[in-house]
């Protein structure tokens, strides 16, 4: 059988809770700023796909585009 925990075994045991709880408490706070972040990003990047596909759809659409007309990036 197990003694009775003392009282100094009990205060450490609470000690070591409370800064478990601490540090999750922070990652929760720095997990919760970095969706709400994702989202705002999300957001404008769907903003930006709606008009260009609005830009698409309003723009005459003549011969594509031959590869043969653009640069390639390093030039």
């Amino acid at each position: 059988m197990r003694p009775a925990p003392t009282d100094s075994e009990i205060d450490a045991r609470l000690i070591r809770l409370e800064e478990k709880f601490g540090f999750a408490e922070d990652l929760l706070d720095t997990l919760n700023s970095l969706v709400a972040r994702q989202q705002t990003q999300i957001a404008h990047l769907m903003r930006e796909v709606a008009q260009l596909q609005r830009q698409r759809t309003e723009e005459p659409s003549s011969s594509p585009p031959s590869l043969f007309d653009e640069l390639p990036p390093h030039y």
